[in-house]
């Protein structure tokens, strides 16, 4: 598929990029690695007639202890050696996203904002035309859960769900200046919203506290072709062990929802108590009840509900057994 006309702006400062946001006059969309948006654009879902390219904004490519740069490439965060010994979870999560090609270009920023996914959404123009167009795109009801309020596309990305049981923060820079998102507080649950930004809103950087890298986190993924494919599941987990028992633990799920989902009540329970294969059996179990995806993958909902379960006990055994 060829790419629809857009004007193309190569800004070199976040300040730069925001003066050029400000003063154009239709609609645009920011660029990092363009691994997502361009697809997107190929298909025609939702093409802006201007395009911010980020590429060259070097202050947004640093990684220090506590801070990760927004378009640091994935490549690099997976083979930093500051990330790997520190938060060795992130380079595990960058590590398995897509293939190695993809993540040379693929950005940390770019993959927190991936566009939600759906099967009825991420197709041609021509298919989506031939089925009907969906509320996401071009219709003005969900094929999904047929109503015309809410979208039920999944949020797809494997960094952020790391990133919440870290408990980091999204540091955002604007039209009407800087703020910092908890990352917990970030996602909104509608497929279209996807997140509270604003825009014309940039995530210049990530924030993670000093006191999470006392944490032991893993995350693993289920997709269709381990060497390519977005997650249809996905779990993440950070533990922090004192004495030999649980002293904080947060479980997120991923890629069955609008948002990643933490099931912080039901971990606080598991707060003083060993890590044994029982209260792993036991957290696992109730996780998987609390959640209900719907039909919008390739996979069947009985089949990814059964597997949430089975995740869970994996990262949580991962985290246990490290």
């Amino acid at each position: 598929m060829i790419l629809p006309k857009f004007e193309l702006y190569r800004p070199r400062s976040v300040d730069e990029a925001l003066g050029i946001a400000r003063g154009l006059p239709g609609d645009f969309d920011y660029v990092a690695g363009g691994t997502d948006l361009l697809q997107n654009y190929k298909n025609r879902l939702n093409a802006k007639p201007h395009v911010i390219s980020l590429t060259d904004i070097e202050e947004m490519k640093t990684v220090t202890p506590d801070r990760i740069g927004g378009l640091v490439r994935l490549s690099d965060l997976e083979g930093h050696p500051l990330i790997r010994e520190r938060y060795p979870a992130i380079a595990q999560a960058a590590s398995q996203v897509a293939s190695p090609l993809v993540r040379e270009s693929a950005t940390v920023g770019g993959n927190i904002l991936v566009e939600t996914r759906c099967f009825y959404f991420n197709q041609t123009f021509f298919w989506r035309q031939a089925k009907g167009f969906c509320l996401k795109a071009d219709g003005d009801v969900c094929l999904v859960v047929p109503q015309k309020e809410i979208c039920y596309a999944t949020y797809s990305g494997d960094i952020a769900p790391v990133l919440l049981v870290l408990d980091a923060s999204f540091v955002l820079r604007g039209l009407e200046g800087d703020r910092t998102i908890r990352a917990r507080e970030f996602f909104q649950p509608d497929g279209i919203r996807k997140h509270v930004m604003k825009k014309g809103e940039i995530i210049t950087h990530i924030e993670i506290p000093e006191e999470s890298a006392d944490l032991r986190a893993a995350y693993q993924k289920l997709r269709l072709r381990d060497s390519f494919d977005y997650p249809v599941l996905g779990v993440a987990a950070a533990v922090r062990r004192q004495n030999g028992t649980v002293d904080d633990m947060s479980i997120v799920v991923n890629a069955v929802s609008w948002t990643p989902l933490l099931f912080d009540e039901v971990t606080k329970g598991a707060r003083g108590e060993s890590l044994t294969d029982e209260l792993i059996d036991q957290i696992s179990a109730d996780i998987q009840d609390r959640c209900q995806p719907v039909k919008n993958t390739y996979l069947s909902p009985p089949y990814r509900k059964k597997m949430i379960g089975v995740y869970v006990k994996r990262v949580l055994r991962e985290i246990a057994g490290g």
